[in-house]
């Protein structure tokens, strides 16, 4: 059993890690979110909060920008009924993390707030 134990805790490590196939950010700390709402595209956006994400609570307004620049490319396109099932994607992420603690898990809900933005507006720019 405690074999299993370690075996997940490690597993679980890992999984938080950057990848090592990931590029390193580049950018200035200071420019990052500046960065990503002037992005050329959402995937762009997304890709360079990939990059620069520190898997802690300074993610979330990089999650912020990037939602706020894909949503720029979808929300206008959105009937009554489509923004109501956004709204609820949304909420599933913040429900999703809500009672764990550790700034990790606000980088996780920002990172899946900012996933559902960029599907839709995959979804809506074809």
């Amino acid at each position: 059993m405690r074999m299993r134990a370690l075996a997940f805790s490690t597993m679980a490590a890992l999984s938080v890690c950057r990848p090592a196939w990931a590029a390193e950010c580049t950018l200035d700390p200071d420019m990052v979110e500046d960065a990503l709402r002037q992005a050329p595209s959402c995937t762009a956006a997304y890709k360079l909060f990939e990059d620069c994400a520190r898997g802690a609570s300074g993610d979330v307004p990089l999650g912020t920008a990037v939602q706020e620049r894909c949503e720029a490319d979808f929300l206008t396109k959105l009937d009554a009924a489509r923004k109501r099932a956004y709204q609820k994607q949304l909420a599933v992420c913040d429900r999703k993390y809500a009672n764990k603690s550790g700034t990790m898990y606000l980088s996780f809900a920002a990172f899946c707030r900012a996933g559902a933005a960029r599907d839709l507006a995959k979804k809506y720019s074809k």
